[in-house]
């Protein structure tokens, strides 16, 4: 097998295991100090290949028969120095001795004899490189310049039956300006609450031909795919030992206080069918640059709109309905189009408007509009009559408001869309009162996996504003232990069924292991007790509301919906699960406070509504989960996920 074949192998290989090590040290999340600045030394092989033309080596020499491929291993070190001010971006610097000599193939004189060429070209490198860990653990990446001062330019040609030739390559660049991008792992070999922390850090790395032709003259270059290991020192605070905490635990005085609970369900429900009214957002969202009605959203031919139903929707759909990501609501929200064709199908007497907005082009906003009349009037048969359309550089309620400076691109492609209204009820349900903008909603029937209220929720109060991060060891009756975090807001939450694996019931010892941050340590010890409950018949009830962007205040506007929809459906003993979210745009503990806020208000009004009625003993479990992907009813790619993660959702349990 070639040189060229085995080394593919093995940096095919090298790579799947960094990221696995990468993976596997993320999981064990070790509790470590931090140095910002790296020291160290560095050495590697060179894989080097050769392509292109060689055949006159100096003004001396010159093969009868011309050079073009080849490969060789050659040694690599370097003096590096890294600096890394976050968890996830930074720099690096290798002075490095790089060394790029080979043999060509061999090939064939014309006297039919072989002949071979050889050569030592080696460097004193310097390769400047911004350093990526895209999951904030050990595994990086890394890419940058690279610039090459040529200090060895040897060769040797032999040729049978002639004496060997050696000298220097003529017309040797001594300047080379080249690229490399590669990834490491950095793993700890030091003590984790050691000051001076060691790791040691295998690599592979691939640096491009391009720039890197050793003469001006014929086309010689080489491309190199590097493996090797770094060693590294830095030196920083204190940390926290990366150790099993014992059954004694001396917690040590914060620099502000920390008080930690873990509140859990006395059964975990592992799964419940769930009855959701899913609200439809009066929005159809534009791709920037186009008025087209983006592919996403479900157009049907004439003959196939002439069968659609909105209930179809009810089948047919993907299953999965969880406490984070949903395809299936989405799926129904991308026929929206579809399913304003049915209901104007449906009630001949009314009438929609649509208002088409595209910054700073309302003729583009009006086409946009256009584009959506035609589509109902083409497939659904719709009187063009009955629909209007209205073109603004901005919507009537925008998410960027004057002044605006931050995450732009992401307001303003929130902005880019067409707004159905309508006076008729029949299209409308009036959520928010009677000038409501909202769609009539549409109803889901699915299993509901991990509902909200199965999860083990750890509350470390007053962890943001003292604390770096914050940890927490589970120990199971067995003496096994499962680390999860870090975390560095001051709430986490757990699926029952995560902490309970495949048994049916267990007791736990909980720590929570944090660092201040002023480098001390504080640890705090509690326990709980989880059981599996699965009882496939206790349906639960969903339904959401919907904000604008930045708004807490509209809750008002949904008294109506909750005191008199919502509110009738919560009986004696029942739980009323409700969760505050937000979209990724903005300060995580603005967005934390929004959704909390968010969240508490519903609550207020539904607990005045059942105070009224008179209906007793019931719980909530009211919690604001900010922008945590983790919880997050949908994605934060498209704007209209972005518009669905505005939201408070109330699950309803009944007792049993």
């Amino acid at each position: 097998m070639s040189l060229n074949y085995i080394t593919k192998r093995k940096y095919s290989l090298l790579i799947l295991l960094l990221i696995f090590a990468g993976t596997t040290l993320q999981a064990q999340t070790i509790q470590r100090t931090q140095p910002t600045w790296w020291f160290g030394v560095s050495g590697a092989a060179n894989f080097n290949f050769y392509r292109g033309t060689t055949q006159m080596l100096n003004q001396t020499v010159t093969t009868p028969t011309a050079f073009h491929k080849g490969d060789g291993i050659k040694p690599y070190a370097s003096v590096l120095a890294e600096y890394r001010p976050g968890k996830v971006w930074g720099g690096m610097l290798n002075i490095a001795y790089d060394n790029r000599g080979g043999k060509f193939d061999e090939v064939l004189a014309p006297c039919d004899c072989p002949a071979n060429l050889s050569t030592n070209m080696s460097y004193v490198a310097i390769e400047p490189s911004l350093r990526i860990a895209p999951f904030a653990n050990a595994f990086y990446i890394f890419a940058g310049p690279t610039i090459s001062f040529n200090v060895k330019k040897d060769f040797t040609y032999t040729q049978d039956k002639q004496d060997d030739k050696t000298g220097e390559w003529s017309d040797v660049s001594k300047t080379l300006f080249s690229g490399q991008a590669g990834m490491g792992i950095d793993i700890p070999v030091s003590a984790a609450a050691s000051t001076t922390q060691m790791t040691l850090s295998p690599f592979v790395s691939f640096l491009t031909d391009f720039g890197h032709e050793p003469r001006d003259v014929e086309s010689w270059s080489n491309y190199t795919i590097r493996a090797g290991v770094a060693l590294k020192f830095g030196s920083g605070k204190k940390g926290a030992a990366a150790i099993i905490p014992q059954e004694v635990i001396v917690p040590v005085i914060a620099d502000k206080n920390v008080d930690f609970s873990v509140r859990a369900p006395k059964m975990v429900p592992v799964n419940r069918p769930v009855k959701e009214t899913f609200a439809l957002r009066n929005s159809v969202f534009f791709d920037n640059g186009s008025a087209a009605i983006p592919a996403r959203y479900v157009q049907l031919s004439n003959s196939n709109a002439q069968l659609f139903n909105e209930d179809q929707l009810q089948q047919n759909q993907p299953a999965n309905l969880t406490n984070g990501r949903s395809a299936r609501q989405m799926a129904v929200y991308h026929n929206i189009l579809n399913i304003m064709g049915d209901r104007l199908r449906a009630n001949p007497n009314s009438n929609i408007t649509l208002t088409g907005a595209s910054d700073n082009n309302p003729a583009e906003g009006k086409m946009m509009a256009e584009n959506i009349k035609q589509y109902l009037v083409n497939a659904f048969g719709i009187n063009a009559s009955r629909i209007t359309t209205v073109g603004r550089d901005k919507p009537v309620i925008p998410s960027e408001k004057p002044g605006a400076t931050n995450e732009l691109e992401l307001l303003r492609a929130g902005d880019r869309r067409v707004d159905i209204t309508s006076t008729s009820s029949d299209l409308l349900l009036q959520v928010g009162g009677v000038n409501s903008p909202y769609l009539k909603p549409v109803q889901i029937t699915t299993v509901q996996e991990d509902p909200l209220d199965s999860h083990v929720i750890f509350n470390a109060t007053g962890a943001e504003e003292a604390l770096k991060s914050w940890t927490v060891d589970v120990t199971d009756e067995q003496g096994t232990v499962k680390r999860y975090g870090p975390y560095y807001g001051e709430k986490a939450s757990i699926p029952g069924k995560t902490i309970l694996g495949d048994n049916t019931a267990g007791n736990y010892k909980i720590v929570m292991l944090g660092e201040t941050k002023s480098g001390k340590l504080i640890q705090k010890e509690t326990s709980l007790s989880l059981a599996k409950s699965e009882d496939p018949k206790q349906e639960g009830l969903r339904y959401s509301i919907l904000f604008d962007f930045d708004e807490s205040k509209s809750i008002a506007s949904y008294e109506k919906f909750l005191a008199e929809v919502v509110s009738p459906l919560i009986t004696d003993n029942a739980t009323v699960i409700i969760h505050g979210h937000t979209d990724i745009i903005g300060q995580d503990l603005y967005n934390q406070n929004l959704s909390a806020e968010r969240a508490a208000g519903a609550q207020k009004i539904i607990e005045a509504a059942l105070a009224k009625a008179g209906t007793k003993n019931v719980k909530f479990e009211t919690n604001g989960y900010g922008e945590d992907v983790s919880t997050s009813p949908f994605e934060n790619n498209l704007p209209e996920e972005r518009f669905y993660n505005r939201t408070v959702i109330i699950d309803i349990i009944p007792a049993k």
